[in-house]
């Protein structure tokens, strides 16, 4: 196993900065009313020093739990610092949790306390902090909670900070990662400050990222991806760190922070082309671009009109990014790479190499990665330095994750050619046999079905029926058109030819027999997806399942659910 330098290690980062660059801008926060505060390494570490002494002032034994419930913003990375310089253990959670996921995580982990920040739905999740536990407040916090629970300005003016550089170790135990999890109670992924020093280590070496680069902090920061990319990689380069407000003021964030580095799910890279195309049809694009010179200042104007003409590095993952939707943003000039990873492995695993055309891949393993096919299921199996120390509390789920030779069982299966590169092909448990006796792995067809400008979210199911069918979430704007007849008769039209169109590229054992459209929204807060957008194929079979008969003998190749 490499050794990373104990210099490398997330505090003694911050240390480096302070000492190194006090007065550069480190973090950039919008306040509200268009209103920004930058805040310099100086600022952020004094801050970080005040807040870490009140937390050491409160006599918990050290590797305490600390909870974070806030969506991204200054004070939040600055938290997860000061519990760490306060020698405790870091518990983020979602900003979206529903009241009980609240209570369970908080209660399992046995927080001490919570910094209860920039919420949007804080009155549906207050009942899930147990009564008596201690929480803080951020200047950004709903003004209840401001007016409830001490706050980060107050404690700041009134706290000494903590002198001298405590440290932690490479080995101690860094934060609890619950995973948002498509089944059950989520699990506490236990990961060391070591883990993620390796984890930047090989990270930059594949895609490097420095002191000059810009990045737009957005995606959940209790996600691991946006954890070990913008958080853990501004500590290790230096680069500035710019907030996002809302998602009303998304686009105006974008282009005030034009990141030279960018990350995104699937679902907001879609988005984007949709937005594209509303402006321009995509016939007329596809002529710009390819006439000499002018398509130059096409691409150069679709790049800038999104926020992403500095773009040096972009990269998708999460979920896998259709090839057609990899292709268009190749031909505007930006190469997507895209990544795979779990919350167990740092979402370092594999990743698409900067320069090469591996679209349709996510590329081979990281350096320090080993990776390979189990013979008998397929399942795709990795180890490496930044691998969980386990399951906080669940020795059983550990043992049951990990394979006898301490490789990571993934659940995802796939294959790796000649040249180390991977491919996934779905889940170890997703697969489904139809009526017929043939199995159908659903992530390939659901990744062709959401091209669909229209579609927000699907499931491929059918376990036992003659053919699968695909169930889909419209996007909002279309759940409002769609109350208009005659533009749900257009969309119908639209979705048969689509519904076609996807099934002349399937096997027939694959081909889906009717495509539904669901009327109940899948959210969070109806557990029907996770908080990283993810459907829970269990939940979706016990709303559906009786259903799919009578949708399958319907003989209509559009269906509205409850129609």
């Amino acid at each position: 196993m490499s050794v990373t330098p104990p210099e490398m290690l997330a505090l003694q980062r911050l240390y480096h900065w302070e000492k190194t660059s006090p007065n550069r801008i480190a973090l950039t926060q919008p306040m509200g009313d268009g209103a920004v505060r930058d805040m310099t390494w100086g600022e952020v570490a004094g801050e970080v020093r005040k807040m870490a002494s009140y937390l050491q002032a409160q006599g918990w034994e050290p590797g305490s739990r600390v909870a974070i419930l806030s969506k991204n913003c200054a004070w939040w990375i600055m938290s997860d610092l000061a519990i760490w310089m306060a020698g405790h253990v870091s518990v983020p959670l979602y900003p979206t949790l529903a009241a009980q996921t609240v209570r369970q995580i908080l209660t399992h982990s046995e927080s001490r306390a919570c910094f209860i920040g920039k919420l949007d739905g804080w009155e549906q999740m207050k009942p899930g902090v147990p009564d008596g536990m201690l929480c803080l407040s951020y200047p950004l916090s709903p003004p209840d909670a401001r007016a409830a629970y001490p706050g980060w300005d107050t404690i700041c003016k009134q706290t000494a900070p903590l002198a001298g550089n405590p440290v932690r170790e490479a080995d101690e135990l860094a934060t609890l990662i619950y995973t948002s999890g498509t089944t059950g109670m989520p699990k506490g992924v236990m990961h060391s400050f070591g883990n993620f020093a390796w984890a930047l280590d090989a990270g930059i070496k594949r895609l490097p990222m420095g002191a000059e680069d810009r990045m737009l902090s957005y995606l959940p920061l209790a996600h691991v991806v946006e954890r070990v990319l913008v958080e853990h990689g501004w500590l290790r380069t230096g680069m500035r760190i710019y907030f996002a407000e809302s998602l009303d003021t998304f686009a105006a964030d974008l282009q005030r922070a034009r990141p030279t580095i960018f990350f995104s799910v699937p679902r907001l890279w879609v988005k984007f082309q949709q937005g594209v195309h509303h402006k321009m049809p995509p016939a007329k694009l596809d002529r710009l671009l390819s006439i000499p010179i002018v398509g130059g200042i096409v691409r150069r104007k679709v790049m800038k009109a999104l926020g992403l003409d500095a773009c040096r590095i972009a990269a998708g993952g999460a979920a896998p990014m259709p090839v057609a939707l990899l292709q268009w943003y190749s031909r505007l000039g930006l190469d997507i790479n895209e990544g795979y990873g779990m919350t167990e492995n740092l979402a370092v695993s594999h990743i698409t190499v900067p320069g090469r055309n591996q679209q349709g891949s996510v590329g081979p393993a990281y350096e320090g990665v080993e990776d390979r096919i189990d013979p008998e299921t397929g399942e795709i199996q990795m180890r490496s330095p930044a691998l969980m120390l386990g399951y906080y509390k669940e020795p059983e789920k550990t043992r049951e994750a990990m394979t006898a030779d301490g490789w990571l069982r993934t659940g995802d299966k796939g294959s790796i050619d000649g040249e180390g590169v991977l491919r996934i092909t779905g889940r170890v448990k997703d697969l489904f046999k139809t009526g017929k006796g043939k199995y159908v792995a659903p992530a390939p067809i659901e990744d062709k079905l959401v091209m669909h400008e229209a579609i927000e979210a699907c499931v491929v199911a059918g376990a036992n029926l003659g053919q699968p069918l695909g169930i889909l979430m419209l996007s909002a704007e279309y759940v409002t058109r769609a109350a208009d007849p005659g533009a749900r008769a257009e969309l119908e039209q639209s979705l048969t030819t689509h519904l076609a169109s996807v099934n002349a590229t399937l096997d027939p054992h694959e081909q889906l027999k009717c495509l539904v459209v669901a009327v109940t929204p899948w959210t969070v807060e109806n557990d029907i997806i996770t908080p990283t957008f993810k459907v829970k194929r269990n939940r979706i079979e016990d709303l559906y399942a009786k259903d799919y008969e009578p949708w399958e003998s319907s003989g209509k190749k559009v269906i509205w659910q409850n129609a």
